[in-house]
């Protein structure tokens, strides 16, 4: 294997001729697994300014969910230039190119935050995505390389056990740097008019950027050890046959990826799961507080701690489930428990629903990494894979559209408790996807049993 002096830190696993690795390495998957968390942090405080930036300017529930729109419309745009990054050079350099991005879209939290209107934190908020799609197209994509091929699916449900605890750590963030204690901001506000209102609402502007100076920080050091880390290729050796020694282009690849049936599936079911996720977490903290006004902001955003304390809960099951039962399984067992508790969210209006949003959340546990995983499987020509994970990263976009249809439901009714229904539908359609994979499954099974029997019978 090529070795790089400026790798001063060395991979100790060998690359097979498919891409994946006979071993994990240990240090460079923890890397790779501990990016998660980061994106996390900054996905969880969307759900922190959405509340606070719903008060100061004065938003109805559509236009404060632009804030996730504004967000994951940076994934969808910038999958696809990710892949070819990723095509043309390596998985290495996009990941580097994406915490770079993300550092810029961090700091334009800073002028946002004087400048004093929703359209500019809107922007910074696309930039942070901008980069978090670099991220997540190819982190992901290269965890599932990091091993051997069989253990794809567990080995990135492992990572994403991650997930829940940046999540946690951007919640506590925006609890206690943007949410002020006693009485709620809108309660605080409703009493101040003219000039009053305006600076107040600028000082609690300023705080929104308080987290991201952390972030920062950390940020810059990890773009440091990934430098200085050496990775594998994650790509197929050209050796393995004629066909894959020649180059595919981006008309060819949407061409094959756009006649595979089940990789079609899992982009729709990638993108509704997606937008059940975002949409639950972006109005629970709104949700508790709908039930009463002696609850301010820093006291419901305790409600997105358990949350993700469940969802981490929720992973960690799911994977020690997956080790002894198929993974399409467990994600159906886990999504008709999660729909029966978002039906209690709906119609069951008082502060115990709140608690069956949290139970949801354990129950997203198997989910995104699950259906990623599953759907990046149908990819049988691995020249392919580049464009197939990142448009897996474009049904992101999901969570931009579910919520703006919960915050419209939410408008006309007047009921968070009934907008809940659109993420009831949403979870049963998982599960419906999961309940079909599951069938497949069985379905290849007994074809290879049959075709070994067979084998065994004729010798």
């Amino acid at each position: 294997m090529k070795k790089n002096l400026g790798n001063l830190i060395k991979l100790s696993a060998n690359e097979l001729d498919d891409g994946y690795l006979d071993r994990t390495p240990i240090f460079q998957f923890m890397l790779l697994s501990l990016l998660i968390p980061l994106w996390a942090a900054a996905a969880s405080l969307n759900n922190i300014l959405i509340t606070q930036f719903k008060t100061i300017f004065e938003l109805n529930n559509v236009t404060s969910a632009f804030v996730n729109s504004a967000f994951y419309l940076g994934y969808f745009v910038i999958a696809i230039p990710a892949s070819r990054v990723i095509k043309k050079t390596s998985y290495k350099l996009a990941i580097i190119i994406g915490l770079s991005l993300f550092t810029i879209g961090c700091l334009l939290f800073f002028p946002a935050s004087h400048l004093a209107t929703y359209g500019v934190f809107l922007i910074a908020l696309f930039a942070i995505a901008c980069g978090l799609s670099f991220l997540e197209t190819s982190a992901n994509t290269f965890s599932t390389l990091m091993g051997p091929k069989k253990a794809s699916t567990v080995r990135l449900n492992i990572s994403q056990i991650f997930y829940p605890i940046g999540a946690v750590v951007g919640i506590l963030l925006g609890k206690y740097l943007v949410f002020n204690d006693g009485a709620s901001l809108e309660v605080t506000m409703a009493k101040m008019h003219g000039a009053e209102r305006l600076v107040y609402g600028q000082k609690m502007l300023q705080q929104t950027l308080l987290p991201y100076k952390y972030i920062v920080i950390v940020l810059l050091v990890a773009i440091i050890i990934f430098a200085l880390t050496q990775f594998p290729s994650g790509k197929p050796h050209q050796s393995v046959n004629i066909k894959q020694q020649k180059s595919v282009g981006i008309s060819e690849t949407l061409r094959y990826l756009s006649h595979n049936k089940e990789f079609l599936k899992g982009i729709g079911t990638e993108f509704i799961y997606m937008g059940l996720q975002t949409s639950v977490w972006a109005y629970t903290i709104i949700l508790a507080m709908s039930f009463s006004r002696d609850i301010n902001e820093r006291d419901a955003s305790t409600f997105m701690v358990y949350t993700y304390i469940a969802f981490f809960v929720g992973k960690l099951l799911a994977t020690a489930l997956m080790k002894k039962f198929p993974t399409a399984k467990v994600l159906f067992l886990f999504s008709i428990v999660g729909t029966l508790s978002l039906l209690y969210v709906t119609f069951v209006p008082s502060m115990t629903a709140i608690y069956f949003t949290i139970l949801a959340s354990g129950l997203f546990g198997p989910g995104w990494p699950t259906i990623y995983s599953q759907t990046l499987n149908t990819i049988s020509d691995k020249r392919y894979t580049e464009t197939a994970g990142a448009i897996v990263v474009m049904s992101i976009i999901g969570g931009a559209v579910t919520p703006v249809i919960q915050g419209f439901i939410a408008d006309k009714t007047g009921s968070t408790s009934l907008s809940f229904i659109v993420d009831v539908v949403s979870f049963a359609i998982v599960g419906i996807y999961a309940l079909d994979y599951y069938r497949r499954y069985q379905t290849n099974n007994k074809e290879t049993m049959s075709t070994e029997n067979l084998a065994h019978n004729n010798n």
